[in-house]
């Protein structure tokens, strides 16, 4: 079997031993290999093949990185024709105000604007959520663009075939 040398960070290899470790895989190589038949078989669903798809997006990553966020929405515009909607949002507890006073200066104690302060222990994020109709091309494209830019933390989605909204499952229906 060839050997492929990957780049990645301490964090992730260090995940990627842990899953070796509780799962039982013989070693790291292993997980990867894997998570690269999962990821390339993702859109490989003949079910969903030919059909008309509903379904929802939703993109998380670091707040204030505006290269990631221009690149989003440079993929959001290249697919515009299948994005029936999106919502762009800030998430997490990092530059977000809260209600603590702990550092609020006395004199504006009773202004509750001016009672809030900023919590900086962790990241605040951007979680954009698309809604989308269109194929399984079009979508699989659209998720694998957004998963590919550095610096994207999670792209998730679920999908719905909109021709079957309604019935029973082969299966059922003759029972």
């Amino acid at each position: 079997m060839p050997v492929v040398s990957v780049s990645m960070p301490a964090e992730l290899i260090e995940r990627l031993d842990a899953v070796a470790d509780d799962h039982d895989y013989t070693g790291r190589s292993e997980v990867v290999r894997k998570s690269a038949r999962a990821l390339l078989s993702e859109f490989d669903d003949e079910r969903l093949e030919n059909r008309p798809l509903a379904g929802t997006v939703t993109v998380l990553y670091e707040f204030a990185n505006q290269s990631v966020e221009r690149r989003v929405t440079d993929i959001r515009h290249d697919h515009e024709t299948a994005i029936v909607t999106n919502d762009h949002s800030h998430v997490g507890t990092g530059d977000i105000r809260t209600g603590s006073t702990d550092t609020a200066p006395a004199d504006d104690a009773a202004d509750p604007v001016a009672k809030a302060t900023i919590n900086r222990t962790q990241p605040s994020y951007c979680l954009d959520l698309f809604v989308l109709e269109s194929d399984l091309e079009e979508i699989s494209q659209f998720v694998g663009q957004l998963r590919a830019v550095d610096g994207v933390e999670t792209v998730d989605y679920s999908l719905v075939p909109l021709d079957s909204v309604g019935q029973l499952p082969e299966t059922q229906q003759n029972t």
